[in-house]
């Protein structure tokens, strides 16, 4: 790895961490010596990037830091291209469309020598087969996941017995061929998953679910860890 890359990729991974990040963590992870970490740190403090820690107790990049966004390796390019086409072929128009207009956007302003990186990637995600049979609209409810806003349900079970539910939205998950919605149900007090191809009719209502931002889905997180599983 060139140093230059070397030094774009010691600020990357402090960027996406919010606690100190320890000279052994960042050696391991870029398969150098903890005496090059170091060095680098020092060089990139003395380019006056806004890294704050010292050897022994990790470092921390300064949260107000601003990089140019779009300085992506090659490796970084493809990702965004896999991840693109997977949302492109899996998702609702909405989040469809969004994720062709950030390949266009990405295109449009990464240098010329990163394009073909973009027009022909060495990855690709395979299409579904088929779209399952909905009638709610997804965008609605990520919208009242974002907002923390309680949705009123009625489901069909795998037997086709009908209930109503009130819940609070968490995450909208998206498998091969189906899509989940988890959320904490107030019926059955506890966190239930949904599958949206059973969800009959959706209403968001005008009541939130009375957490701080973030709560929620620290509470899912814990009761996931607690069940071992992921929807």
């Amino acid at each position: 790895m060139r140093r230059a890359d070397r030094l774009f990729q010691i600020i990357q991974i402090l960027r996406r961490s919010s606690r100190p990040v320890t000279a052994a963590a960042l050696a391991e992870e870029l398969e150098i010596s903890k005496r090059t970490v170091y060095r680098d740190v020092a060089d990139l403090i003395g380019q006056r990037v806004p890294i704050e820690g010292e050897a022994g107790f990790g470092y921390l990049l300064a949260s107000d830091y601003d990089m140019p966004p779009l300085m992506l390796t090659p490796d970084e390019i493809e990702a965004v291209m896999l991840g693109a086409q997977w949302v492109a072929g899996r998702s609702d128009k909405v989040l469809s469309s969004a994720a062709r207009d950030v390949v266009a956007k990405i295109a449009a302003v990464v240098p010329e020598r990163l394009r073909p990186f973009i027009i022909e990637p060495s990855v690709g995600a395979k299409p579904t087969i088929g779209e399952p049979d909905e009638h709610v609209d997804a965008s609605m409810l990520r919208s009242a996941i974002r907002n923390g806003v309680k949705l009123r349900l009625r489901y069909r079970s795998e037997v086709g017995e009908e209930t109503q539910r009130t819940v609070w939205p968490v995450i909208l998950g998206y498998a091969e061929t189906s899509r989940l919605l988890v959320a904490w149900c107030e019926l059955r007090q506890n966190f239930r998953h949904f599958r949206t191809d059973r969800i009959v009719e959706a209403e968001m209502l005008d009541e939130t679910n009375g957490l701080r931002q973030g709560e929620l889905r620290l509470r899912w997180q814990r009761w996931r860890e607690a069940n071992a599983r992921f929807p």
